[in-house]
């Protein structure tokens, strides 16, 4: 089961999982924001029975529709694959990570579903209001289903509320809800789906905007503006909070992650907040891995308030961490080397404890039981080979990071000009609105995409931090059959990805059916 696999394998392996993860993520966020702007459009309708919100409601449901659809499939993909392509990352943790997902697939994902056929073809089939409890039970369910999943995610990145079962090889859970309300689970849902309501008021903007550079269908328009940028201004204010409680729960659980994003080597007191550099090789640093940031303009103080909330706590850098320090909290972290050495101390050990079971010497077991607990979490450093290997490619973390916090900027300026102009009705003046709104659509998906790479990337080299690392996660099957399987799904996703942009950019110019 911990036996390394050849380079080739592992880079396509975690090629094909990031590509699918990525296609997938493209139609989630879409599904859980306009699910609730369907919900309050048909809400409207019921409450006032004023027709121009049953159309409003129509016409965003078919493109809703859509994007869930293909949604579905890209999703069915990337579950298979923890079987195909990560058979021992499903053993070690499938009695924790298993949990989670059937849940969703079994309560969210069967709400959703249910009630997405009485929602999308239960029009003049069921009451208006048995109709409307199905949109919200939509977004009800669409979004309870995030959360299983990333509860899930969360548990990868924070392992809590298991133990390790010496027998079996493999992670028990002991305690349900440390892992369904961890800080590092909660912190992570509300973050992402915030963020997603957030991608969907920039999608519903700007759609309503084309509709207003091409002079049609003005008040529906005006009107999917102004409940579309109140909302996105709202999602976007709870992503900046939740943004601030997740930097906190990084700087505890994965400081090497902070260092990436900030690309800081040397510790500091009263670390300062890296706003724009260009981070680059320099011989002088210790790791090849590292990185110099040249030309860059920071905020002092900033990254350790948003660490701790104290302008003058200390903030690790890579150094630090490869070498060992002492946090601001006042926990000890021995040094990256030391801790390869405690995980070599467990792996060792529970190859102890099963060849003493099977010869019966109980006293031996017992030995190498203890010292297996004793070095346990630090299991998954005993495969690495040096301590380079727990260093996550700073660069993309780095840009990915600050290209994240920049468009959330450019989103907040964009909801409010919005709002103002539909509100006033400017539509003969400042037509560079609607262009900007229109802009923002894809760099949304932008945001989103770099917000996993953030999260993903940076906690690399592990796929359950400090326990497992990705090179002993995987299948060890031919790397042919992982290379020809990426192309195939990279062909399919794309194809699948054009056919929907495709039936999307023509029920937009069929307009609204008034």
């Amino acid at each position: 089961m911990f036996e390394l696999n050849s380079a080739s394998l592992i880079e396509w392996s975690r090629w094909q999982f990031a590509m699918t993860a990525i296609y997938h993520y493209m139609f989630v966020p879409l599904t859980l924001g306009l699910s609730f702007l369907l919900a309050v459009m048909e809400t409207m309708w019921v409450r006032t029975g004023k027709e121009e919100w049953l159309h409003a409601t129509k016409f965003w449901m078919k493109l809703f529709g859509i994007n869930f659809a293909i949604g579905i499939a890209t999703g069915l993909i990337l579950e298979f694959q923890f079987g195909s392509n990560w058979s021992n990352y499903s053993w070690f943790v499938g009695d924790i990570f298993g949990a989670p997902l059937a849940i969703e697939g079994l309560f969210a994902f069967f709400l959703e579903a249910t009630f997405f056929a009485v929602m999308f073809f239960g029009w003049n089939k069921v009451s208006r209001r048995f109709h409307l409890t199905a949109t919200w039970l939509v977004f009800v369910g669409a979004n309870i289903s995030a959360l299983w999943i990333l509860v899930a995610n969360a548990w990868m990145q924070n392992p809590v509320g298991m133990e390790f079962n010496p027998l079996t090889a493999r992670n028990e859970m002991d305690d349900f809800w440390a892992v369904l309300f961890s800080p590092t689970a909660m912190n992570k849902f509300f973050h992402t789906v915030t963020s997603a309501y957030t991608l969907s008021a920039c999608f519903v903007i700007g759609v309503s905007s084309w509709f207003i550079l091409k002079k049609r269908h003005l008040e529906f328009a005006r009107k999917s503006i102004l409940l579309a940028s109140v909302f996105g201004f709202l999602s976007i204010l709870l992503t900046i909070f939740t943004g601030d409680t997740s930097a906190r729960d990084v700087t505890r659980t994965q400081p090497m992650k902070l260092a990436a994003m900030e690309g800081l080597n040397r510790g500091q007191e009263g670390a300062a907040l890296t706003i724009i550099g260009f981070p680059v090789k320099d011989a002088a640093l210790p790791s090849g891995r590292m990185r110099s940031v040249e030309y860059g303009i920071a905020v002092p103080k900033v990254l350790s308030f948003l660490g701790y909330h104290d302008f003058n706590a200390f903030i690790p850098g890579i150094e630090d961490i490869v070498n060992g320090y002492t946090s601001h909290d006042g926990k000890v972290y021995p040094s990256i080397p030391q801790r390869m050495a405690n995980g070599r101390l467990a792996i060792e050990a529970l190859k102890t404890y099963k060849t003493a079971l099977e010869k019966n010497n109980g006293l031996l077991a017992q030995e190498a039981l203890e010292t297996l607990r004793e070095n346990y979490p630090d299991f998954g450093y005993g495969y690495l080979s040096s301590p380079d290997e727990a260093i996550p490619p700073v660069v993309p973390v780095f840009y990915s990071f600050r290209i994240m916090v920049g468009l959330g900027l450019l989103f907040v300026l964009l909801f409010v000009v919005s709002w103002w102009y539909a509100k006033k009705r400017k539509f003969h003046k400042f037509r560079i609105i609607p262009y900007l709104a229109i802009a923002c659509v894809p760099l949304a998906y932008v945001a989103s995409q770099c917000g996993w790479i953030v999260a993903e990337v940076g906690r690399q080299p592990w796929v359950v931090q400090d326990l497992m690392p990705t090179n002993v996660a995987i299948t060890r099957i031919a790397s042919g059959w992982v290379i020809t399987t990426f192309w195939m799904f990279a062909l399919l996703f794309t194809l699948l990805l054009i056919a929907e942009l495709s039936i999307m950019f023509s029920q937009i110019r069929k307009g609204v059916k008034e």
